[in-house]
């Protein structure tokens, strides 16, 4: 069992699973800012930071519309889910110049989705050696920037196309 304690644990701990219904549906419904992390808005789907990131940068892609898989989305949803998922890969290499993506949707609950009613795709930056004796033995992540700073980056970033 892990005794370290970080801001990070805390907060999860904290306020994990608390909100009533859907957090992503709760976050659309409310104005664009620091907040609720919504970058950007496309026509059918938006561009969201992950509350609690795997590393600097980590993005998420939600369709507007509450599903829980791909299949059930129409091919517009689909298209622009694909398509803002390009545009995240090509602002974050513009602004934390990442070595790598990792890319992909944890689609139910047997393969690890956190929010498994409401499909999305995450965008996650990588570097080499990303990983170290902190995420790997103390379970913990260590992030070199706040939310509201990587929010404001983002945000700014996806102003400019």
């Amino acid at each position: 069992m892990n005794h370290l304690w970080s801001p990070w644990r805390m907060t999860y701990i904290e306020n994990h699973n608390k909100e009533e219904g859907c957090v992503f549906c709760n976050a659309q419904a409310k104005e664009d800012s620091a907040e609720n992390l919504i970058t950007f808005r496309g026509e059918h789907a938006f561009v969201i930071l992950n509350r609690y990131p795997y590393t600097s940068g980590h993005l998420m892609v939600i369709p507007f519309l509450h599903k829980p898989n791909l299949e059930e989305l129409d091919s517009a949803t689909r298209a622009e889910m694909i398509e803002l998922t390009s545009r995240c890969t090509t602002a974050l290499k513009n602004i934390y110049n990442p070595q790598g993506f990792n890319v992909g949707a944890n689609i139910g609950e047997a393969a690890g989705a956190g929010v498994k009613e409401h499909v999305h795709i995450h965008i996650v930056p990588r570097w080499k050696g990303d990983t170290n004796f902190m995420s790997t033995v103390g379970e913990t992540r260590v992030l070199p920037e706040e939310l509201e700073s990587t929010y404001n980056r983002v945000k700014s970033e996806f102003e400019k196309s």
